[in-house]
């Protein structure tokens, strides 16, 4: 086995173009790294990587090399992928990411079912509105919400989600109900981490900016905010579908709502998808279109 010695650690940092970030991905140290991958270099007796203080590239001996330590990687994990189908019980490690509200909502219970149904499997979720490179932070799975920008991972959609524009019965009694896009000026519009909300007009994506007294990051105070009858909001179905079934709430410019937005399981693509990964997205598929929040 000496001769795989220092090739996982080289890809990576090639790859990643970093010894800290290959160290992240790896789940090791940088001087752990760095120390493997000088090791490989000292027995193949050829220069694989230049190093200054600002960059690192690879020399012509190491654009060579990688190429054939790519392929063998790629073998590599594809028969420990078709050995772990064989055996086809999710185990080992499970690192994934999703939105903080909704990954407590409804992601984090439907990981303890199925961490139930399936002991041997560890599972890492980091709950984290920021966009993460998966490859870079070595994550398995990314749930996403609404519009996708492009990339190179795989998306599937798990569920759909619905943003509703509503206020409380309160603060339309003061100030009226709006009646087209424009009288939206006129009031006071909650906002979360932008100033546009998602509207439809004429059959076309319209982006409106909006104005209030108040902004928040939080979805469950932009909700507590409106049921005081501070001002309007828009929200996904999860933070308010209970109270607008309960009258708490009342939905507003129906006829400008946009069509459901998209849940999304995303992950790097590989030629064979692990079973815990695949079966992991299977069981969000399975349940989260049907999660309902609980009725008032």
């Amino acid at each position: 086995m000496a001769a795989w010695q220092g090739v996982s650690e080289f890809v990576s940092v090639a790859e990643l173009g970093s010894f800290t970030r290959a160290a992240r991905a790896l789940d090791l140290s940088v001087a752990q790294v760095s120390r493997e991958v000088t090791r490989l270099e000292q027995r193949l007796h050829v220069q694989l990587l230049y190093r200054t203080t600002r960059q690192l590239t690879l020399t012509e001996s190491g654009q060579l090399y990688l190429q054939h330590c790519r392929q063998l990687l790629d073998g590599l994990d594809e028969a420990e992928r078709a050995l772990s189908l064989h055996q086809a019980v999710p185990q080992g490690r499970l690192k994934l990411t999703a939105p903080v509200a909704y990954g407590e909502s409804h992601i984090a219970p439907l990981i303890t079912d199925f961490l139930q149904q399936y002991p041997a499997l560890e599972i890492q979720l980091n709950l984290s509105n920021q966009v993460l490179d998966l490859v870079a932070e070595g994550y398995d799975l990314a749930i996403r919400l609404g519009h996708l920008s492009e990339s190179s991972l795989v998306a599937r959609r798990l569920a759909s989600r619905r943003q509703h524009v509503c206020a409380a019965p309160a603060y339309l009694q003061r100030h009226g109900l709006p009646n087209s896009l424009s009288e939206l000026e006129q009031h006071n519009c909650l906002l979360g981490s932008n100033d546009f909300w998602h509207l439809q007009e004429g059959g076309k994506r319209r982006l409106l900016r909006v104005k209030g007294s108040l902004r928040c990051n939080s979805g469950h105070a932009l909700t507590h905010a409106a049921l005081q009858g501070v001002g309007i909001v828009q929200l996904p179905d999860y933070y308010v579908a209970r109270h607008l079934h309960s009258g708490a709430l009342v939905e507003l410019l129906t006829a400008y709502r946009e069509p459901d937005e998209g849940i999304w399981a995303l992950y790097p693509h590989k030629r064979q998808l692990s079973p815990k990964v695949r079966m992991l997205v299977d069981h969000l598929a399975e349940r989260l279109p049907g999660f309902k929040p609980p009725q008032a």
